[in-house]
């Protein structure tokens, strides 16, 4: 600021302002935003493009990737965890933390088994066949035969169309978890006066059977631990020749 005297006298003050720096630099907010915009643009038609390029297999593999529920066990593979460390692992959480996370996992296979049978009354009706329990092996889910429903053929190991359609629903389920799985096969007993009774190769037969038809719907064949036939030893009935002891028991494992 400078000061000089007029021709009158006066003081004549001159003030020279400075220009802001930073002036003439707004207005680039907008940039932020549309970057942003067409970030979730591309996610939005990715996504549309692996529904739309994915088998419901691959989807379900990606879904279990995402989802923090699953529980892997020893054994289980495609963790990418090596087989030492992943026991040193499992050795550092307690026993009781083990236990209540597989019986929220068995609790959330039994509701995906009940509340499929609310989608129609055919699967309602092929539900029947299904009854599930905890033991201290881990959930069982017993496929068994109704009055007049059997699941396979006469005294044969050949599966009825309803035992195919239950073992697609069974393999749909088990297929978003990673535990091991066992089979066992149980039939009636049958009269002493046969020369040779069929319960031991029958059971067998039948715990296979249900073994084929589960892995022929890309169930992995690598988790099933055990196909054992029990023969008419675990009865379920008080009579031993009751239809009710025709039984396959897929047993979820802890």
């Amino acid at each position: 600021m400078a000061a000089a005297k007029g021709p009158n006298g006066p003081t004549i003050i001159i003030k020279r302002g400075v220009a802001a720096a930073d002036a003439g630099h707004h207005g680039g907010a907008w940039k932020v935003a549309y970057a942003d915009f067409v970030t979730a643009m591309m996610a939005f038609f990715l996504l549309m493009w692996l529904l739309n390029a994915t088998t419901e297999k691959q989807r379900a593999g990606l879904a279990d990737y995402f989802n923090p529920t699953i529980v892997h066990t020893p054994g289980a593979a495609g963790d990418g965890i090596e087989e030492g460390v992943r026991h040193a692992i499992l050795e550092q959480v307690p026993d009781s933390e083990k236990s209540a996370d597989f019986d929220q996992l068995a609790q959330h296979v039994q509701q995906q088994l009940t509340g499929t049978g609310a989608e129609s009354m055919q699967l309602s009706n092929l539900l029947r066949h299904v009854v599930t329990r905890m033991t201290d092996e881990g959930l069982v889910i017993e496929l068994t035969d109704l009055t007049g429903e059997p699941l396979f053929v006469d005294d044969t190991a050949q599966p009825q169309p309803a035992l195919v359609e239950l073992s697609r629903i069974l393999a749909r389920v088990l297929g978003r978890v990673r535990n091991d799985l066992a089979i066992a096969g149980h039939v009636r007993s049958y009269p002493e006066m046969l020369v040779a009774s069929p319960v031991w190769a029958l059971s067998d037969a039948r715990a296979h059977a249900v073994r084929n038809l589960l892995e022929r719907t890309d169930l992995d064949e690598r988790r099933i631990h055990r196909v054992t036939g029990y023969a008419d030893r675990k009865n379920r009935s008080a009579n031993p020749m009751d239809p009710a002891n025709n039984r396959i028991e897929v047993i979820l494992l802890r």
